[in-house]
């Protein structure tokens, strides 16, 4: 899939970074705290993650201003403000859409949701809170804004431990590299902030769509308890619980969210099947030994493209290492498909 890139305007002429990917029906995906268009594309697990959602409709994500592709504004972080840029996104969009919130993104899909009935056809909680100050105690709180203040290097270290405990040192290493590009240490700590200050209690009964709350029960960032009590104050809601520990919709099991999540959307799920073409070559020259660049070299394709194709094998099958991938190779015929690897068909 193509990423098309565009911008909107806000109140007083600022620009907001917006992305589309897909067709058909829209699919407005509200991010959680720190992100980036460009970057998020091309991490591997991220991309993973849009293009499976985007199968068959068309998926449409932003960075917050002063976070990613959106330059910062002169104003204070709030919920209106958020709700603000939600809306000049909806606006670029003329028919009634799903909404889906991650994590911070969550108690804005509500809100938005709340105040806006007709625009939104289903709605998607993943990982989100009704109010942030219960996701942990006030000396904790401000010790993490503290650190990602005055250490922004470390405090970003610090969560991605937090975000991603299920993936392996050096993908955190690269999420915590991201996070620190994705916006400055003020920035960083304002959006934080106002993650704790959110609250959405009094706004659940006036959601009216068809919600989904999908919560892995593991999660440290943001405890089982929030996403009960959205299904509690929801009607009708309904709780989908999964294993793992990770925060991030990207990492741990992500296909397995993905098919609840299209499931509940009426898209269709499909069927796993092995690699493609293009990915059992690649896995191949690993089990033969070579490096990235040689690898490039032999396809004719840039270093940069080889490591991708390499990351994507070792996340479709669920490896830890380019090890695993020899083993597995080795073992297998290039007929073999992938356990635990999955392609959309729709």
């Amino acid at each position: 899939m193509r990423q098309r890139i565009d911008r909107v305007a806000l109140a007083g002429g600022t620009a907001l970074s917006y992305a589309s990917i897909g067709a058909g029906r829209p699919l407005v995906y509200v991010m959680g705290w720190l992100t980036h268009l460009q970057l998020g594309w091309e991490l591997p697990a991220e991309r993973a993650l849009y293009e499976s959602l985007a199968q068959g409709c068309r998926l449409v994500r932003y960075d917050r201003a002063g976070s990613g592709l959106s330059p910062a504004v002169d104003r204070p972080a709030s919920l209106a403000f958020e709700l603000e840029q939600l809306a000049a996104v909806a606006a670029t969009i003329d028919e009634p859409f799903d909404l889906m919130g991650t994590s911070m993104g969550a108690p804005v899909a509500v809100a938005w949701a709340a105040a806006h009935p007709d625009t939104v056809r289903r709605l998607v909680l993943c990982g989100g809170w009704v109010r942030g100050a219960d996701l942990s105690p006030p000396a904790v709180r401000d010790h993490v804004l503290g650190l990602v203040e005055a250490h922004w290097g470390l405090g970003s270290d610090v969560l991605t431990d937090l975000f991603a405990p299920d993936a392996d040192r050096p993908t955190r290493a690269r999420l915590a590299r991201y996070q620190r590009a994705c916006s400055s240490a003020a920035t960083a700590r304002e959006l934080l902030a106002l993650s704790y200050e959110l609250d959405v209690s009094d706004r659940l009964d006036q959601v009216r769509a068809s919600t989904l709350v999908v919560h892995r029960t593991g999660d440290r960032a943001a405890p089982v308890a929030q996403a009960e009590a959205f299904a509690a104050g929801i009607a009708d809601a309904r709780l989908v619980l999964l294993p793992g520990r990770s925060h991030l919709p990207y990492a741990g099991d992500r296909d397995e969210l993905v098919r609840v999540v299209r499931r509940f959307l009426g898209l269709p799920v499909g069927r796993r099947s092995g690699l493609t073409a293009r990915q059992r070559e690649v896995a191949q020259l690993v089990s033969e030994g070579l490096t990235n660049r040689e690898i490039a070299a032999r396809l004719g394709i840039d270093e940069r493209s080889a490591e991708g194709h390499v990351e994507r094998i070792r996340l479709r099958l669920g490896f830890r290492s380019r090890a695993q991938i020899a083993a597995w190779w080795g073992s297998s015929t290039p007929d073999t498909p992938a356990a635990g690897g999955a392609e959309w068909i729709v």
